[in-house]
């Protein structure tokens, strides 16, 4: 797995996040919640990218670690949209898949990366 398909993917993440964002607001009148997704979906992508131009293998690790944190909390926000029925199973099943898709990614590129520290 290489560092530019993490963080290709993890920005594809990051842009449909922010229009999930927006249809939550728009369409749901949801404030709050989809807010945190936000926040922890865009979040990522932006420590992905700290991560490709860090100053050393533990700085690389760590800045990969937070992006692993943010997309799990991104998960955790879909699972609590899903279950208070602001989405539908299926808009969930599509962005939850892209998210935990990114979160094996940032994972096996940590193993892999203190595995050869």
């Amino acid at each position: 797995m290489s560092e530019s398909i993490v963080k290709t993917k993890s920005f594809e993440l990051a842009i449909r996040g922010v229009n999930f964002y927006k249809y939550l607001v728009a369409e749901k009148n949801e404030y709050i919640m989809s807010k945190q997704f936000l926040r922890s979906v865009t979040s990522v992508g932006a420590n992905v990218r700290e991560a490709v131009n860090a100053q050393s293998k533990p700085d690389f690790i760590h800045k990969l670690s937070i992006a692993q944190k943010e997309c799990n909390e991104s998960l955790y926000w879909l699972e609590l949209l899903k279950e208070t029925n602001y989405i539908s199973e299926i808009e969930f099943e599509s962005i939850y898949k892209q998210n935990n898709e990114v979160l094996k990614i940032i994972r096996s590129i940590i193993i892999t990366s203190k595995k050869n520290s």
